[in-house]
């Protein structure tokens, strides 16, 4: 008998919706993206902390794990978060309670961790069973109040507990401990900072609401990284970046040099760039040694124990230190750049890119409300604790009569109430108050109770009342902050500075140390690149793949940089001591740069300072280049010539004072050179006008020289009427004298 398989439902108990694919994939992954921005990537414009984060201090508050207690093992703290809060793995959860706990990646540990939590090598912590954890004080101060209803709750993902939308956040933790994360179609990454100075800030605005950002950077200098690093960053860029929150940072490891005797030095590394391992640091630095790619560092050596101690030994005794550091901050992790993209939740719950200016804001706004709330959280314990006294003071005053009441009746409660007024709450506590507490000396300790509870009332309905003195406690309570997380302090004590990038020509000094030999540079037909030491005097002994050819065949030195000049308009730079030895057949030329396989090669030569080219394109356009515009440090090269669907023709030395070009309907034009303009890189002018085809081929010469040609039997022809081809550029020209090669050339391809 076959199984029968109803008909699948839907949670309503509906049968199955049919509705198109694209449409159910489009709400589902919208749903899932807003999860992911508002309950996991992004952190609280508030607090400053991401939903996990924000649970782990949470749960660690509930297990009573405060700095003054004792601490307990991570896996019970992780155990209670993924049980009673978050829905998600307990890897991950413990990935996050050992970053809070890190001193080199958390400016302000709110984690206190006992054990093995990871190294800024990127060795990993220690399993959850063996390490242990507590809150620190910073902690404490972003938890100060919860008790207190400051913040709002809200159900836990089982509904069977409750958990804080936001903590009370005593100091403005966004800014001072930074958060980085990537959430669906955004991302955010904010800097630590010191959070004496984000304080300072916020004190300032409390007193000036028209503070500009300027303003604001007075006080608040830039990142304060845990690790420490000099930050090189100009203050314009950087301003730039806090009033459009987006922007980067650049920040360089700390170095000294220590001289070793003799004449010799070594460099010792003591604070690496923010989120920099070190061992990758030491790793990186080594390959670029064995690799050849740092001429000027000679070792790397790590001799670090509890702080950070890298030892570079330089090639030679000449380097100088400076400029031996320049070339390692452009080559390696020794300098990065921190980007910034203050992307954050508001009160709402709504992303959004903040200044620095609003993030302070926000968190002010956000530390009035939690004054007012715990206010009036107190205000109601006085109330009714006030009402309570209100009862025993008349219980005081008709004690004989209460006494007589509760000794012979009844229903004491009930006749209480009716004799005096009482509510069942102030009866209740004169029913539960001991013989003892009935002394004249206790009477007069609620009386007193009662006038201070009561002065206390009038404050806080006062200050509720008035927007000026809770703006005032807001400062006040800032200033308490500032204490415990003042520069004086260990932790507050600033551990980035700032300076300028000094200006060194860290290029020029490592090709000072490429020994300088001729060389000869060839490129095969297939664009197979070498270079051969010394000249190559017979170019028909040069092997190459089989179906391959010699294409160019240059000479040059190690020190040189090679020019090429690409039929798409784009000039590429490579170093000749870069060039892979002529033992072989080299490499191939689209693996050094980016060319892809429609782009052919037009011309290479050795860049000469002070040297000028004509570069034209197929369509007859073209100007005067200087060679210094060609350089470029790119392995997309830079785009000089914008060329048509022809692509370019040449790039010619000129060393003339006359140009001599020739289309392919073989009709010659010369013109002085001189009208060419000189230009760093464009479309040009036009050289000569075509009805049909294009340029083919260029000469350039000097008058007094005279105009010359090739033929095809290699003789070199003296052009004596050269000058009845003259004419004003751009004109269409005259056919080739008599005797011109038909390939339309001047000189053999």
């Amino acid at each position: 008998m076959s199984k029968h398989t109803p008909p699948p439902f839907d949670g309503d108990g509906d049968r199955i919706i049919d509705e198109p694919l694209s449409e159910a994939l489009s709400r589902r992954y919208l749903a899932y993206a807003l999860s992911t921005i508002t309950g996991r990537a992004l952190p609280d414009v508030r607090d400053g902390l991401k939903p996990v984060h924000r649970r782990l201090m949470y749960a660690m508050r509930m297990l009573r794990l405060d700095p003054t207690t004792t601490a307990k093992k991570c896996a019970r703290v992780v155990g209670d978060v993924i049980g009673k809060y978050h829905p998600h793995g307990d890897v991950a959860v413990y990935e996050a309670l050992v970053r809070l706990a890190q001193d080199f990646a958390q400016r302000y540990p709110l984690v206190d961790g006992q054990g093995n939590f990871g190294n800024i090598d990127g060795d990993n912590a220690a399993a959850m069973r063996y390490t242990e954890c507590k809150l620190t004080v910073a902690a404490q101060l972003l938890l100060d109040g919860i008790d207190e209803d400051a913040v709002d709750f809200r159900s836990t993902y089982d509904g069977e507990d409750e958990e804080p939308v936001v903590l009370p956040a005593g100091f403005p933790n966004l800014l001072a401990n930074g958060s980085s994360g990537i959430a669906v179609g955004m991302a955010t990454s904010i800097p630590p900072h010191n959070a004496a100075e984000l304080i300072d800030a916020c004190l300032l605005l409390l007193s000036n609401r028209e503070a500009t950002t300027l303003d604001l950077l007075e006080l608040v200098q830039g990142p304060d990284f845990p690790t420490g690093g000099i930050i090189v960053e100009p203050k314009a860029s950087m301003a730039e970046t806090y009033e459009t929150g987006r922007g980067g940072v650049r920040v360089r490891a700390r170095w000294s040099k220590e001289d070793n005797g003799r004449g010799t030095y070594q460099i010792v590394i003591t604070e690496i760039p923010y989120q920099v391992k070190k061992a990758d640091l030491v790793e990186q630095l080594a390959g670029l040694i064995e690799l050849k790619k740092a001429p000027l560092l000679g070792d790397v050596r790590d001799e670090s124990a509890e702080d950070v101690r890298l030892i570079l030994e330089p090639k030679s005794r000449n380097v100088e230190p400076e400029v031996l550091m320049e070339s390692l901050f452009k080559l390696s992790d020794l300098e990065t750049r921190f980007p910034v993209n203050m992307n954050v939740l508001d009160a709402r719950g709504t992303p959004g890119v903040m200044s620095l200016k609003r993030c302070l804001q926000s968190f002010l706004d956000h530390r009035r409300e939690v004054l007012v709330r715990r206010a009036r959280f107190r205000l109601a314990k006085i109330e009714a604790r006030l009402h309570i006294l209100d009862g025993m003071v008349i219980a005081f005053l008709n004690l004989d009569e209460v006494i007589r009441i509760v000794r012979y009746e009844d229903e004491p409660k009930a006749k209480l109430i009716a004799a005096f007024e009482l509510s069942d709450i102030q009866a209740d506590a004169i029913l539960n108050t001991r013989l003892r507490q009935l002394a004249r000396l206790e009477e007069m300790e609620l009386r007193r109770e009662h006038a201070e509870l009561a002065e206390e009332r009038d404050g806080l309905v006062k200050m509720l009342g008035d927007d000026k003195q809770q703006w005032r406690l807001v400062g006040v309570g800032l200033k308490d902050v500032r204490a415990i997380l003042g520069p004086d302090t260990t932790l507050g004590r600033r551990r980035s500075t700032f300076d300028v990038a000094p200006v060194w020509d860290a290029e020029a000094a490592m090709e000072a140390m490429i020994v300088r030999e001729p060389i000869t540079v060839i490129l095969s037909d297939r664009g197979w690149i070498r270079a051969a030491k010394g000249r190559v005097e017979d170019p028909s002994e040069l092997k190459f793949k089989e179906g391959d050819k010699l294409g160019f065949l240059v000479s040059a030195e190690t020190t040189d940089k090679l020019l090429i000049f690409a039929s798409d308009g784009r000039f590429f730079t490579v170093g000749c001591d870069k060039l892979p030895s002529a033992r072989g057949h080299g490499e191939p030329l689209r693996l050094m740069l980016d060319l892809d396989d429609k782009t052919d090669i037009i011309d290479l030569f050795p860049f000469k300072a002070g040297s000028k080219r004509v570069i034209a394109s197929k369509e007859g356009y073209g100007f005067v280049m200087p060679e210094e515009e060609a350089i470029s440090a790119r392995r997309a090269g830079k785009q000089v010539l914008n060329v048509g669907a022809k692509g370019a023709a040449f790039a010619m030395p000129a060393t003339g004072d006359h140009l001599g070009v020739i289309g392919d309907n073989g009709k010659i034009l010369i013109f002085p050179l001189a009208e060419l303009p000189e230009m760093p890189r464009g479309k040009g002018v036009k050289l000569q006008t075509y009805r049909e085809g294009g340029l083919r081929d260029a000469i350039i010469f000097n008058e007094a020289d005279g105009a010359t040609w090739i033929d095809t039997a290699g003789r070199t022809r003296v052009w004596a009427e050269w000058k009845d081809w003259l004419a004003r550029r751009a004109a269409a020209g005259k056919l080739a004298p008599k005797g011109f090669p038909t390939s339309k050339r001047f000189k053999p391809k």
